[in-house]
């Protein structure tokens, strides 16, 4: 059966780190760090995880359609929220996905991404079922190491399923071998590194190239056909050199987008094949590589539907979105790589009632509100009686999505006295342009001239705080200035 990509989309957060400035932070320690110190890393906000980034760049791959499609959800990152509580299950329902669907966590690896990827083909081969695959990474590195200014945020997403899509699979490998370059060990907060050359020369260059052999083979193809080669590695020689190895035409290695975002750990051959298909014609052949304690190969062929099946947001636009950011205190501090006073004021018990999280789960982290049957008037969050001082009806309303509606600032305030991780902490009162309003935080406010009455926002999902006391995180939706990374048609 043919089986294939049917929508793909990204997400790259706005702040976009300078390397010289991290560099030079502790140059007098490791001077070394220079010769990383060229480009830009995207960064996270402080309510930015991992989970919000794969929701976000699954709200930038689907059409409206699509979401009654999905019958699974995979979730793949190294970075996850939580340990003992499915995070999948909380973007299917921050997606309003519906309860008749397959959840699953991949994790464990790096090469998670490709293994999440290759796990929703070989279920759409054998079930004829449609799986989105999401990823979103946030990795922690200490401050200081070379990982941390190689390293990147962000997301990617992929909608799998019977029938050719944008890319067919023609065929795949994997291959399981233990073999360390890196690892990260239980309640550690850190990966612990090893030699860079023997992971080059041990690694990457004896096990990829299996995987790859095989995977060619397998799809009857030879690697000189190969038009783009998607190779997560920091360093660009790497793919280059195994290109050269395995006959792959060099003009074929793909940027590895080290410039401009980082390594975004396990999604990041996600990433690159995002931007690749965003690149391609009709007809070429995309060879994917996942590397970690093995290797998954998976090659595809671009079909004309390419021309008509694109994101909402194509990741150029989102490169180009970015703005540059030189305060790397502020990175250290959101990030608790640094121990910040912060004020009485932040001493709030923040403990989450899990029985009444539960019971208003499709308000929290679904945005659901009401729609009146009667008088189609919408108000946020839903109530037994209809808001129209006209109608007044009861038990008329159903269920209604706020999350992709267009709104504006109503009012706002700019408050320094309540605590906030990256003060002032923004906030007001959004006016949807369809009906209804909400009391919301804002995001992504990085001066006050971008919030005005009248500001077209975009909602977006993130943490609304953190209980630090017993390691949960309360998730909802907040409002954000179009522009940042959207365009200013209130679309999603």
């Amino acid at each position: 059966m043919t089986v294939g990509i049917h929508a793909f989309g990204a997400y790259i957060p706005k702040a976009r780190l300078q390397r010289k400035v991290m560099a030079h932070a502790y140059s007098w320690f490791n001077p070394a760090l220079a010769s990383l110190g060229q480009g830009e890393r995207a960064i996270a906000n402080w309510d930015e995880d991992a989970l919000t980034m794969a929701v976000e760049a699954a709200r930038n791959t689907l059409s409206p359609q699509q979401y009654a499609q999905i019958d699974g959800l995979y979730l793949a990152s190294t970075s996850l929220p939580f340990q003992d509580r499915q995070n999948a299950g909380i973007a299917a329902e921050a997606m309003h996905l519906g309860n008749d669907l397959q959840t699953m966590d991949i994790t464990g690896s790096q090469r998670a991404g490709t293994s999440a990827l290759l796990t929703a083909l070989q279920i759409a081969v054998g079930n004829e079922r449609n799986t989105l695959v999401i990823g979103g990474e946030k990795r922690q590195a200490k401050a200081g190491s070379p990982l941390q200014l190689t390293s990147g945020d962000g997301g990617a997403a992929l909608l799998v399923g019977p029938g050719e899509g944008v890319a067919t699979l023609m065929g795949y490998a994997a291959q399981s071998v233990d073999f360390v370059d890196h690892y990260r060990g239980q309640n550690q907060p850190f990966d612990y590194v090893w030699e860079e050359r023997w992971v080059r020369d041990e690694g990457f260059l004896k096990i990829v190239p299996n995987a790859v052999r095989q995977a060619l083979a397998n799809a009857g193809a030879a690697a000189s056909e190969v038009d783009h080669f998607c190779f997560p590695s920091p360093a660009r020689r790497v793919a280059g050199m195994l290109a050269k190895t395995l006959g792959i035409p060099d003009s074929a290695v793909r940027d590895n987008l080290q410039g401009r975002v980082g390594e975004a750990g396990a999604i990041h051959p996600l990433l690159m094949f995002t931007h690749a298909l965003e690149e391609a014609t009709p007809g070429q052949l995309i060879l994917i590589a996942g590397f970690g304690q093995g290797c998954d190969a998976l090659l595809f062929r671009t079909t004309n539907q390419l021309a008509t099946h694109r994101p909402i947001k194509e990741m150029k636009q989102l490169l180009s979105a970015g703005y540059p950011d030189e305060n790397y205190h502020r990175y250290l501090a959101i990030n608790d790589l640094v121990t910040v006073e912060q004020g009485l004021r932040a001493e709030v018990d923040k403990q989450t009632g899990l029985t009444t999280l539960y019971r208003n789960r499709e308000m929290l982290l679904g945005l659901i509100g009401g729609r009146c049957e009667t008088c189609d008037t919408l108000q946020y969050p839903k109530s037994n009686i209809c808001v129209n001082p006209d109608c007044g009806e009861s038990n008329t309303q159903v269920a209604h999505s706020f999350a992709n509606m267009p709104c504006k600032v109503n009012s706002y305030t700019a408050d320094r006295l309540t605590y906030s991780p990256d003060p002032p902490a923004y906030y007001g009162m959004v006016q949807f342009d369809q009906g209804g309003r909400a009391m919301l935080d804002f995001t992504d406010v990085s001066s006050d001239s971008e919030v005005t009455v009248g500001q077209a926002m975009r909602l977006m999902f993130r943490v609304k705080d953190y209980d630090v006391a017993r390691g949960f995180r309360r998730y909802f939706w907040k409002a954000a200035p179009i522009g940042n990374a959207f365009d200013n048609n209130g679309k999603p």
